[in-house]
């Protein structure tokens, strides 16, 4: 029989039962509060530990944008330090040149021996370097030269005169939206003095441009009848004499041209553009008929490059005009010519030999005159300094006139002062 006492007894186990329950649950309750705190408190440290290396990080990239920032004013500082200290050497470097300049001007300069006025004193290129670089200390060279002069005339002593030599400058026709065709025609025939029985060709040029096929001056009438004197390439010559044309490469001749003579253009050694003047001279051997050939020499700057054998024995063509200048005359036309400055062309009627040749190319050709040679035919010396007209020195009256193409009177070659000869 279920008594009270054992109900009670039953409650109070059930009640022990659902304490146990209770505090069991409640020691997981607070396990679990425990464990979701001590997580929180990590990913509180971890967030703050990523803040604390995020302002690390951009702490150092401050710094290192700071130090950058001053690495980079530094350089800055640098370079216009070093650019301030490369222009002042520079600048004392054009002034050590210009100095020097004037100190060579003033050393090889050659004072007026007679009274000038300042444009004429100026045509001396030296006088006008020295007006470009130091106009005052030009304008007191000018005085003291005039002072001199002056003086020497009051002394009594005898006056020199001063004699400008001009030489001619072509365009030539490579580029024909600008070229003007200039060139100058004459009236000289080769079969007038039976060239083709030997003669000597002697011409100063100053190539401004080479290309192809350019002439300084020449007569064409056939293919069997030349006259002409030029280049056919960059690198090389042409001579046509009668129906022979010497187009070999100055480097390729029997004894070649200096390279120094030269100015190299990849594998090619061409005619130097830079002003230099060379002097060619061309000889044809003196013989008394035209049943065989003889030979035909080549001198550049006074030596003997090429010799051929060739017979020049057709001549005729008399309705043809001349030799041109500046060019070729092909039946009485403008063809293909030559920018280059052309001076002292000469042409005898028996042909010269290297000696001669040596002595003419180690004259200066300011002071060249061949008025007086023998056999001398044709000579023009390019000395007018103004006007259309070349005059011939030969006494033969083939002096030369300015031409050009299609009625283009603008269209003049024009003179160009090389220096000055004084004499007594």
């Amino acid at each position: 029989m279920i008594t009270i006492e054992y109900m009670k007894r039953k409650q109070k186990e059930l009640e022990r039962k659902r304490q146990r329950a209770a505090k069991l649950e409640a020691e997981k309750e607070a396990a679990r509060v425990a464990q979701l705190e001590a997580q929180a408190r990590k990913q509180e440290q971890d967030a703050a530990r990523k803040r604390l290396l995020l302002r690390e990080q951009e702490d150092e990239r401050l710094r290192q944008r700071r130090l950058q920032r001053k690495e980079k004013l530094a350089k800055q500082k640098w370079n216009e330090q070093r650019g301030a200290l490369l222009a002042t050497v520079a600048r004392r470097k054009r002034e050590n040149d210009k100095l020097e300049e004037i100190r060579i001007i003033l050393q090889n300069r050659q004072p007026s021996l007679q009274e000038l006025d300042w444009d004429i004193w100026l045509s001396d290129p030296l006088n006008q370097r020295l007006a470009d670089l130091d106009f005052d200390r030009a304008m007191e060279m000018f005085k003291r030269d005039n002072l001199m002069s002056a003086r020497r005339k009051k002394g009594g002593g005898k006056s020199k005169k001063v004699t400008p030599k001009y030489a001619l400058v072509f365009t030539g026709n490579s580029d024909a939206a600008t070229r003007t065709y200039d060139y100058v025609t004459t009236d000289f025939n080769p079969d007038d003095f039976n060239l083709n029985l030997g003669f000597t060709v002697s011409y100063w040029v100053r190539p401004d441009e080479v290309g192809n096929t350019m002439f300084a001056f020449g007569r064409k009438h056939s293919s069997k009848e030349r006259f002409v004197f030029g280049i056919n390439r960059k690198r090389q010559s042409y001579f046509g004499i009668g129906s022979d044309q010497l187009t070999t490469a100055w480097v390729n001749m029997d004894t070649p041209v200096p390279e120094s003579m030269l100015v190299q253009d990849g594998s090619y050694w061409n005619l130097k553009t830079d002003g230099t003047w060379y002097h060619f001279v061309v000889t044809y051997d003196d013989r008394s008929d035209t049943s065989s050939g003889t030979d035909r020499k080549i001198y550049v700057n006074g030596a003997l490059h090429q010799t051929d054998t060739i017979n020049w024995n057709n001549t005729g063509g008399g309705a043809q005009k001349g030799l041109y200048f500046g060019c070729r005359n092909v039946s009485n036309s403008y063809n293909n010519g030559w920018a280059c400055a052309l001076d002292q062309v000469a042409i005898f009627d028996t042909a010269k030999d290297a000696s001669w040749v040596a002595d003419v190319y180690n004259t200066d050709k300011k002071r060249l005159d061949l008025s007086g040679e023998s056999g001398l035919v044709g000579y023009w010396k390019f000395d007018e300094g103004k006007g259309t007209t070349v005059k011939d020195y030969s006494g033969n009256g083939n002096h030369g006139t300015f031409g050009a193409i299609s009625g283009n009177t603008t269209g003049y070659p024009t003179w160009e002062y090389i220096g000055s000869v004084i004499t007594r």
